[in-house]
């Protein structure tokens, strides 16, 4: 009876096996969505240790050399979106129709960006070009400085924060040291920087906060100038309790700090 007991468990343990084989090889075998967000084994690397250079030039390039790959790969990917809602909207407006697969992609987009699930499908489309756009390098860069400062944070170092990022579930990150009594909120861990950036990036793009940075850039784009970290920085005031001091200090960073930003 124990040895028949002992098989079951084996053959039971060989199924589970083979199920989790076979999923991860169909994972793998598939073609990539358009909607898959871009994630790389460099992103899980531990993060470098800023607080080791004592050279200030040295923890500069470092600092940015770290970023800027993950920042221009999430840029990459906004505008393969854009691109794909383009396509879209050119489709809609010709009267085509849009099949299945597409508007399962919509309301997923819709869902992510903050985009009311019920409006008609071209208004949907169109919303979400005024949301789903690339933020410059230099101002990821500055706003990632800022807040982490250099890297060196416990969130940056710990859970790949390098933005700031508030969560509101107990346990889904770090318990500020100064939080005020009566509040919630941590600050938010990840498990890559590559999940870190996107979520920074999805932030500034859907919450209402920054509807002003999103109308620059916007109108940027209506009169084909280049998008420029300096400008769109005019839309963080809502970003930190400083406000136009915050904004001005992000400006001045970029400024100072081109010979880094533009390697």
């Amino acid at each position: 009876m124990h040895k028949r007991e002992t098989v079951k468990i084996v053959l039971i343990t060989l199924g589970v096996l083979g199920v989790i084989v076979i999923n991860a090889w169909i994972l793998a075998s598939r073609e990539p969505d358009i909607l898959d967000v871009p994630e790389t084994t460099e992103a899980r690397k531990p993060v470098p240790d800023f607080s080791a250079y004592d050279n200030i030039q040295e923890k500069k390039a470092a600092f940015f050399s770290y970023l800027k790959p993950e920042v221009e790969k999430q840029n990459a990917y906004l505008l393969a979106l854009r691109h794909y809602l383009q396509t879209l909207l050119r489709q809609v407006l010709a009267g085509e129709t849009v099949d299945d697969d597409d508007l399962e992609r919509i309301g997923w987009l819709s869902k992510e960006y903050r985009v009311k699930a019920d409006a008609p499908v071209k208004d949907r489309i169109m919303t979400l070009l005024q949301k789903v756009d690339i933020l410059p390098v230099e101002l990821v860069l500055a706003q990632a400085a800022n807040e982490s400062a250099w890297g060196t944070s416990r969130f940056a170092q710990q859970g790949y924060n390098f933005f700031g990022l508030w969560c509101f579930r107990k346990g889904c990150g770090f318990v500020p040291s100064q939080r005020n009594d009566g509040a919630s909120h941590e600050v938010a861990k990840f498990d890559n920087l590559s999940r870190a950036t996107y979520t920074y990036m999805r932030n500034i793009n859907r919450h209402d906060a920054y509807k002003r940075l999103r109308e620059i850039r916007s109108r940027l784009r209506a009169n084909q100038i280049p998008i420029s970290g300096v400008a769109l920085a005019e839309g963080l005031m809502n970003y930190s309790e400083r406000g136009a001091a915050y904004v001005e200090e992000l400006q001045n960073m970029i400024e100072f700090n081109q010979e880094y930003l533009t390697e």
